[in-house]
């Protein structure tokens, strides 16, 4: 049972360097979740090789904070209710409620303030009484964050932001997000007293659009002749048409489901020989079972059949450097 990310080595560190250097200085790197299927210790040792004079790291979570190399300080992007017993770490607060909680910790923390996303951060009218907040705990402020949405465009994005910066202090650091190189630089052009930050997570490890030098497979464990209408599965569920029941290494456990298509059935994530696979049923925990048509070439046990699924929820078995 295996889930297998295939990496063009030599392409991808190429892009990697690519996008560090056309943000420069402003960049930090987000290692989160499931390190957008590398695993997060590997991204969190390229970051820290990579990126000259690194300082900060941003993770999704305090959960995260033990991959972090001891000489980066990391940036917690989602606010806690439970802060961790170190306080080398800057916190995220976009409530007054999210700095309660930090009550008897010392620190730093980033004051989110509110996108057009509507997450998390305080608007306006509430950010006096947040940062009194903070001031009243005795922590330090390292930044405040606008987390912009993906939809719109950079122009769109900036003018969020410039509608920001009256109120904010021009000596403390915005921290911001999904902005094009150009539009960063032309921000630091435009506003030379303000310091900006960009985290850069997918565009900095798979590119947007994704790069092709990424490719997921699966290996195939077991095929079987199975008769248009006879059961398998669970569910014992019905062949759709003779040919092959081929049983994949990939399910559940592996991020592995049906693909959303609008306004038509889930597709299948699965391929081979450059056709989508029939799924029998929705993938199980290890396993997911598929059909394929008796006039179509069909894998053998031992092959590896190509899985489209976002990297980022994929948790994968092996990563394969070429």
């Amino acid at each position: 049972m295996t889930v297998r990310l295939t990496v063009s080595q030599a392409a991808w560190r190429q892009h990697v360097e690519t996008t560090i250097q056309a943000y420069g200085p402003a960049l930090v790197p987000v290692v989160k979740g499931n390190g957008y299927g590398f695993g997060r210790p590997l991204l969190q040792q390229l970051a820290s090789e990579l990126v000259d004079g690194i300082e900060h790291v941003c993770i999704g979570n305090v959960h995260e904070l033990a991959d972090v190399p001891a000489n980066i300080r990391p940036v917690v992007l989602t606010p806690t209710l439970a802060p961790p017993a170190a306080d080398g770490a800057i916190l995220t607060v976009g409530s007054t409620a999210h700095v309660d909680a930090l009550r008897g910790w010392n620190g730093d923390v980033m004051i989110k303030v509110a996108s057009t996303m509507r997450r998390f951060g305080a608007t306006i009218d509430e950010l006096p009484t947040l940062t009194r907040a903070v001031e009243n705990l005795g922590l330090g402020v390292a930044g405040y964050a606008l987390h912009l949405p993906l939809a719109g465009t950079d122009d769109a994005r900036v003018a969020e932001i410039e509608a920001w910066l009256p109120e904010l202090q021009f000596d403390i650091p915005l921290w911001l997000s999904h902005l094009q190189p150009a539009a960063v630089h032309s921000l630091q052009t435009k506003y030379p007293l303000r310091r900006f930050k960009v985290r850069v997570g997918t565009a900095l490890w798979h590119g947007v659009p994704k790069i092709p030098d990424l490719q997921l497979h699966a290996d195939v464990l077991h095929t079987q002749p199975i008769g248009v209408g006879e059961i398998a599965g669970y569910h014992h569920t019905r062949a759709p048409f003779d040919g092959t029941l081929v049983v994949i290494g990939a399910g559940s456990t592996h991020g592995i489901a049906p693909n959303d298509a609008p306004s038509k059935q889930p597709l299948s994530p699965f391929h081979f020989a450059r056709t989508r696979m029939t799924l029998l049923e929705a993938p199980h925990m290890h396993t997911s079972m598929v059909v394929v048509e008796a006039s179509a070439q069909s894998p053998k046990v031992g092959e590896w059949v190509d899985v489209q699924r976002p990297l980022i929820t994929t948790n994968v078995n092996d990563i394969k450097w070429t």
